[in-house]
């Protein structure tokens, strides 16, 4: 079995500076594909690409505004100029407003959210596409959520943004699905990423109660579903949306209770 499957492969990783898509963009590496690093916040996309090159790997660190159309074209300029193709991306950037009822959003928060989430994943595939399809094809995965196939209450903008992002991955699917190029959709439930973190341990352990599994995902579980969608492994898959949940997607478990006597 091939220890480095990437090798070889280009790969571009949007909202790479932190949790989830700097997880993937290591694992990218890892995998031996040079990859283009893609956020708002260069110092700490440049802080992963030094931990990509410790570990010898190729790293480009970009700034970019994913919801600007200019500032995608430069990111897929700036990884062709570098590295000479693209093959696989990763579009991970995701923002919003505050969690709060639909009628107390403020407009211009609903517009953001939508700008990254809705926008930005279609300025990334508009110009991932034609890059991919001078070398005979690529693989593209965006990043939506769980909740994006329910509702989730005070998350408006979100739940729209994310509902908006898989119905773009399935046309993009079929758009080019006769041209080598693949696009599918992730779909996480609760994952450990520093907003987790950041609430708690009574926050965790209720997240993971709320879990078939009885755990949180991890980073590494999101990286490593990305990267068997973008190998050889996943070719006769497209237009698809893959829940990492532990089960939540299922259905609900209740909780076991614990038997007393005979």
């Amino acid at each position: 079995m091939n220890e480095l499957p990437m090798q070889g492969r280009v790969a571009l990783v949007a909202g790479a500076s932190k949790g989830i898509g700097a997880a993937t963009a290591e694992a990218f590496a890892a995998a031996g594909a040079a990859v283009a690093l893609a956020a708002r916040d260069i110092e700490a996309l440049h802080a992963v690409a030094s931990r990509i090159e410790a570990n010898g790997g190729r790293a480009l660190a970009i700034r970019t505004d994913v919801s600007d159309a200019e500032s995608q074209l430069n990111l897929i300029d700036q990884t062709l100029d570098t590295f000479g193709r693209l093959d696989a991306a990763f579009n991970n950037a995701t923002d919003g407003p505050r969690p709060g009822p639909l009628a107390d959003i403020d407009p211009a928060e609903f517009d953001r959210g939508i700008a990254t989430n809705i926008r930005g994943t279609f300025l990334g595939m508009k110009y991932q596409i034609p890059a991919m399809l001078r070398t005979g094809g690529g693989t593209i995965v965006n990043m939506a959520s769980r909740a994006g196939l329910i509702g989730v209450a005070n998350l408006g903008a979100y739940v729209a943004g994310k509902a908006g992002i898989i119905g773009l991955t399935r046309v993009a699917a079929l758009d080019y699905a006769d041209q080598g190029i693949r696009v599918n959709a992730l779909a996480p439930g609760t994952i450990l990423t520093h907003n987790l973190e950041a609430a708690g341990e009574q926050a965790r352990r209720g997240a993971a109660a709320a879990t078939p599994m009885g755990r949180i995902g991890t980073t590494a579980d999101v990286a490593k579903t990305v990267l068997w969608l973008c190998s050889d492994q996943a070719a006769f898959i497209t237009g698809i949306v893959v829940p990492i949940d532990g089960g939540q997607n299922a259905g609900v478990k209740p909780r076991q209770m614990s038997r007393q006597g005979g």
